[in-house]
């Protein structure tokens, strides 16, 4: 029996390194979207997502050691009080131990869960001082971004059609046609609002994730500490083309960064009344 039990949990263990080692070449080969066959979160770019797995992780084997103990009891009980074990059942109806011990280990275990719960929540509710700030405003089926620190140039991202996203080898439905630049390893505020009905920002490598409302301004925050290009979506049901919305940011090094910036300025047409507003042509 025990040779038994070794060679399954080695079997198991087997298994699970492969598929550990595929999702990981996986994330590798897709960094910032998902993955196929992926069974875990997208691998994380920020510290906050790293906290999110850690937390994750934590929760995992918490609740995989509850159900191994709850299956544990399931089969004490059927095996030592079922009838044939047991022709006389018992008439004990109260036990001061086992009502204390049942009470007070589920309060320890919230404690376990609250305190890196209540940890995360406080450092993604808590901007820091950002670098630099960029506003999303959730649209009918669009987003619009804006770079108040960089001369207030606006520009709007739509996703590209099936054969626009293959020509350029972009993941369908993920791609746009103009993309969010940031620098990396920098602390950038979003600001996120809404113009129609409400939207929800989200890039999962990021672990964003808060709604658009109309006439509500939110915030959060990212500091991405690898270059790369990583994809969102709206993740609020808005309406018919809610799956039409995706968000595409690109991670670039400050040099490159700045060298973007200076290209959005250049473009800056005048409007009347002394407003500037970007050319809707891409520049990418």
């Amino acid at each position: 029996m025990m040779k038994l039990m070794s060679k399954t949990g080695a079997f198991f263990a087997v298994i699970a390194g492969l598929l550990a080692s595929g999702t990981a070449w996986a994330q590798e080969t897709l960094m910032g979207q998902p993955v196929p066959g992926g069974i875990g979160l997208q691998a994380g770019v920020t510290p906050i997502k790293e906290q999110i797995h850690d937390f994750h992780n934590l929760l995992l084997v918490i609740i995989t050691l509850i159900c191994l103990f709850v299956l544990a009891l399931l089969v004490y009980v059927m095996r030592r009080f079922r009838a044939s074990a047991n022709p006389t059942p018992s008439k004990t109806s109260h036990n001061t131990m086992v009502e204390v011990i049942w009470t007070a280990v589920p309060v320890m275990i919230l404690v376990i869960i609250a305190i890196p719960s209540m940890k995360l929540l406080y450092a993604q509710d808590v901007i820091p001082e950002a670098d630099m700030t960029i506003k999303a405003i959730g649209k009918q089926w669009y987003w619009t971004y804006e770079y108040p620190d960089h001369g207030n140039f606006v520009f709007d991202a739509f996703m590209l059609r099936d054969d626009e996203a293959a020509e350029q080898d972009l993941p369908r439905l993920l791609a746009t046609d103009r993309s969010v630049v940031i620098p990396v390893d920098t602390t950038v505020r979003i600001l996120v609002t809404a113009g129609d009905v409400l939207h929800s920002f989200a890039v999962p490598s990021f672990g964003v994730k808060i709604d658009a409302v109309p006439g509500r301004l939110n915030e959060t925050w990212v500091h991405v500490t690898e270059e790369g290009t990583y994809y969102g979506q709206c993740s609020e049901l808005c309406g018919t083309g809610h799956s039409y919305m995706p968000i595409m940011v690109e991670v670039v090094s400050q040099e490159a960064f700045e060298a973007w910036i200076t290209e959005q300025q250049a473009a800056l047409l005048p409007e009347p009344g002394g407003k500037q507003v970007a050319q809707a042509a891409a520049t990418r």
